[in-house]
């Protein structure tokens, strides 16, 4: 009760929280993804790399009943759209025009978590690696780093698949080092 009262635990609750966003974004910003498989190193090439990873560890607890791995998982998700929003206004975008961007990046964040997660279910590469040519560089014609970031997203799956979820809830997740060769 007083915990509740007083705001008790609140403090750890928020830690967790930022330690596990902490974790997805470190995990987004493995210079492979930019150097070698040319992922774009902009604002919005940036979004897709923690997007990915976010999307990763949501579909890891996506069946998981406890209410505290639910709980965990909306306040991640509040916590990266917050930090969209952060980074938005960082570009320079005035009031009026950051809900409509918001509105804009979740409609994109929503769409590739439905098309890599059939894709990840289904167990077909070539059908994520295509989404991602898609998503994450348009621009090129037959991007080269479709497939490794692919062959990375399924290993990074079965690594958070096999993670306990007591682990993954208390920010002590793990991604692979996609620096080695997959």
């Amino acid at each position: 009760m007083f915990k509740k009262l007083f705001g008790f635990g609140q403090r750890s609750r928020l830690t967790v929280i930022d330690g596990l966003y902490e974790r997805i974004v470190a995990a987004s910003r493995q210079p492979v993804f930019y150097a070698k498989w040319e992922a774009a190193d902009t604002p919005l090439g940036r979004f897709e790399m923690i997007a990915l990873h976010m999307i990763l560890v949501l579909r890891r607890v996506r069946n998981e009943e406890d209410p505290k791995v639910r709980e965990t998982a909306q306040e991640l998700t509040d916590l990266f759209f917050s930090d969209v929003e952060y980074a938005i206004r960082e570009l320079g975008i005035g009031d009026l025009g950051v809900p409509k961007r918001i509105k804009k990046l979740a409609r994109m964040f929503y769409g590739r978590a439905a098309a890599y997660g059939d894709a990840l279910d289904a167990g077909d590469v070539e059908a994520l690696a295509a989404a991602m040519q898609r998503n994450i560089r348009p621009d090129v014609e037959n991007w080269q780093g479709a497939r490794p970031l692919a062959d990375y997203a399924v290993e990074a799956a079965g690594a958070l698949d096999a993670q306990p979820v007591e682990k993954l809830i208390a920010a002590e997740i793990s991604f692979p080092d996609a620096q080695r060769e997959i």
